[in-house]
């Protein structure tokens, strides 16, 4: 395997895989020991690789007791994933973030590999970046996400499609 980021990463993934709960609440001090790094090497693999956008939420207590609950998102109505993703998007939107969001969606099947491609083309910079100014364009991404969040947890659009003459 990789580089120490892709074994922490890994070894939390795999623990949150095994959870009942869809969390696993872990010590910041013992991933560090148990990986023999400092404790910034398992706070960096928490702040880019357990983000909102790829389908997680971290909770962080320090000190003596401290402890890092990490949640596993999901993506159905009962789990009010939308909602709670336009909470935490926020107003701006990056091109990094809303592809990192896109890719989360296709590992969950939400999306094919084929329409992720094609969402990334729309968020791309180079497209919506001839706006006034970068924030103009994160504004942008962020409320066209959010739209789209809102339609893919639609239950009406999961009806099957009826064939013939409407009456």
């Amino acid at each position: 395997m990789g580089n120490l980021a892709d074994k922490i990463e890994a070894y939390i993934k795999n623990i949150l895989g095994q959870a009942e709960g869809g969390y696993v609440i872990l010590q910041r001090g013992f991933l560090a020991e148990r990986f023999s790094c400092a404790p910034s090497q398992i706070n960096y693999v928490l702040t880019t690789r357990f983000t909102v956008e790829k389908g997680y939420m971290v909770e962080s207590r320090r000190g003596g007791g401290g402890y890092l609950r990490i949640v596993r998102l999901g993506f159905d109505q009962e789990s009010n994933y939308h909602r709670l993703m336009q909470e935490l998007l926020g107003e701006e939107l990056s091109q990094a973030r809303a592809y990192n969001l896109l890719e989360n969606l296709c590992e969950e099947a939400i999306l094919s590999p084929r329409e992720t491609v094609l969402f990334k083309s729309i968020f791309a910079d180079k497209i919506i970046s001839d706006f006034p100014n970068d924030t103009y364009a994160s504004r942008l991404r962020a409320k066209m996400i959010k739209e789209i969040l809102i339609n893919l947890s639609r239950a009406d659009l999961d009806q099957p499609k009826l064939t013939g003459p409407q009456h």
